[in-house]
């Protein structure tokens, strides 16, 4: 699988900026093959205001993540890969909460680190959490325990029932509120 120009890359983002709806949808439509290169242009256009543009640069970047998803394009999803886990670094949470969710589709082991530094966001740590319940990597586990650790609240729930999804035992006094008592017991 070859990846299309960065010539062509800049005309895909010019057509899916498009007003004409034929062009634009076609434009989006056609996203997959553009691979690794077209990740970031197609964040900078999920990132913009315009409610609509984002919604087809969203769906451009899926087509390229599920395109490299399966198994003969090694190569091609670890470039898309390393490309959207440079996008969960600081940046318009829109993007990274959908970054995540791509993440746990294609992400190998490589990418639960950054999915897990999420975790410590309020505004993407649900969004984090149930991507790495999904991811495949142990490590994932590994970090969803490690969060658990220090979680409180209804999160550390969250994070407890994301363990249990993954078949990790969750100690019976791991559920605990903060006072000590079991909920629903004086």
């Amino acid at each position: 699988m070859s990846s299309k120009t960065d010539e062509g890359i800049e005309g895909l983002i010019e057509r899916i900026r498009s007003s004409d709806e034929t062009v634009s949808g076609a434009a989006w439509q056609s996203a997959g093959p553009y691979g690794a290169a077209a990740v970031k242009p197609l964040a900078a256009l999920m990132a913009e205001g315009d409610f609509e543009l984002a919604r087809k640069a969203k769906r451009a970047l899926y087509l390229v993540v599920r395109r490299v998803g399966h198994p003969a394009a090694v190569r091609e999803r670890k470039a898309v890969e390393r490309e959207l886990i440079l996008l969960l670094r600081p940046g318009p949470a829109p993007v990274r909460r959908e970054v995540v969710w791509m993440l746990s589709e294609i992400g190998s082991a490589r990418a639960v680190g950054p999915m897990a530094a999420l975790l410590a966001e309020p505004e993407l740590r649900e969004d984090a959490r149930c991507a790495l319940t999904r991811h495949p990597a142990r490590s994932a586990v590994t970090a969803l325990k490690a969060a658990f650790a220090t979680a409180s609240g209804d999160f550390r729930h969250a994070l407890a029932e994301s363990l249990r999804q993954r078949g990790a035992a969750v100690g019976e006094g791991a559920l605990s509120p903060a006072g000590g008592q079991e909920p629903g017991k004086t």
